[in-house]
């Protein structure tokens, strides 16, 4: 059990421009699953790298229950990291793949075995120990990295992007393994994805990094209803949010396109002036039917995913997307009534993106 921090940690990578990690301050509690969530080059997995010593940081700290470890070795650290690739030996079994790094440590030959045979169990593999990883499927190779790491029974797991080379189907299925194996073995767990519904899922707490830098963390229903900033607003959700430009006037707030919404409480007291609004798909109310208040709007596509409709419609020249019963089918051109919710309502700041709370 390990409480991680990272404080003021700083990397730059030769030739870059920019910090790969500009100024992380972290701190993750015992037997937390923190999620590390952003796009491709905002420095999630160089954040990991570092608490697993594959790479050193330019300045900081980085520390485990309490004590640094920013010079020490990788394999000094106690941590167990499971790569995206499953880098299972192709010419051992399961069994050995399993207990492979438990051969360079003094345990007894029981133990080892003891070791391997309560992750097999814990993991569903027991059946599986003599096969080879050519034998198995992307979900069973999978467990069997896990099983790799779980043997260690180290301080804390690093899992960089490990379900991203399975399908779909499979990929759902092992979220809930994932999560359920963490709950039950207690350890501090850093998972690191570009995938938001793995992060919704998944996290106890999601770290939103974007351009090096942390931008919001906090935990799923957090980050989805009060994004810190435009950025988290319009990365975290499908649909994202819809962002408007709006300027308030008196108690209104009056977007680009025309559309009047009721200024929010937050902006009592604030001065007139250039603002982003921003409306999660399911906080706007769609009609067909003439609605008193409601804002005119020429329905632009219907795209149907079962359980759900999304519209996109236009106000003005802006496309904005509803979420929307499955039955409501409207037509392209047809004319749609539009109904904010206020509670749904989020306000920025125009020039620093940053939100008004």
């Amino acid at each position: 059990m390990s409480r991680v921090e990272y404080e003021q940690v700083r990397k730059q990578f030769p030739g870059q421009a920019a910090p790969a990690v500009d100024g992380l301050d972290l701190d993750v509690p015992d037997g937390e699953l923190l999620v590390m969530l952003g796009p491709s080059g905002c420095g999630k997995t160089t954040a990991l790298r570092m608490l697993a010593g594959l790479e050193w940081p330019d300045s900081g700290d980085i520390r485990i229950d309490g004590g640094s470890v920013v010079r020490l070795e990788p394999k000094d650290r106690d941590v167990a990291l499971v790569f995206q690739s499953y880098a299972l030996y192709p010419h051992m079994s399961v069994r050995d793949n399993i207990l492979y790094p438990l051969k360079v440590r003094k345990l007894s030959a029981a133990e080892r075995d003891r070791r391997v045979k309560q992750a097999a169990e814990l993991l569903g593999l027991t059946g599986l120990l003599d096969r080879k990883p050519a034998q198995l499927s992307g979900g069973e190779q999978q467990r069997v990295a896990l099983g790799r790491a779980i043997v260690r029974e180290p301080r804390v797991f690093l899992m960089d992007e490990p379900l991203s080379n399975l399908d779909a189907k499979l990929r759902t299925h092992m979220r809930t393994e994932l999560k359920a194996l963490q709950r039950q073995l207690g350890v501090t767990t850093i998972f690191v994805t570009h995938d938001q519904a793995e992060a919704m899922t998944m996290a106890d707490r999601i770290a939103v990094f974007n351009a090096g830098r942390l931008q919001q963390l906090g935990s799923p229903d957090e980050v989805y209803q009060r994004p810190a900033n435009l950025f988290v607003a319009e990365f975290i959700g499908s649909p994202p949010m819809n962002i408007l430009e709006a300027e308030r006037q008196d108690d209104r707030l009056v977007t680009a396109a025309g559309w009047q919404l009721p200024a929010p409480p937050v902006l009592d007291g604030r001065a007139d002036g250039a603002l982003m609004v921003g409306l999660r798909p399911e906080a706007i109310d769609l009609r067909l039917d003439p609605t008193p208040g409601a804002q005119p709007a020429e329905v632009f596509m219907t795209e149907p995913l079962g359980s759900e409709v999304i519209i996109n419609v236009k106000v003005g020249e802006k496309l904005i997307k509803v979420r929307a019963e499955p039955e409501l089918r409207p037509q392209p051109g047809q004319t749609a009534y539009l109904t904010a919710d206020q509670r749904g309502l989020r306000v920025f700041d125009a020039a620093s993106g940053e939100a008004l709370a």
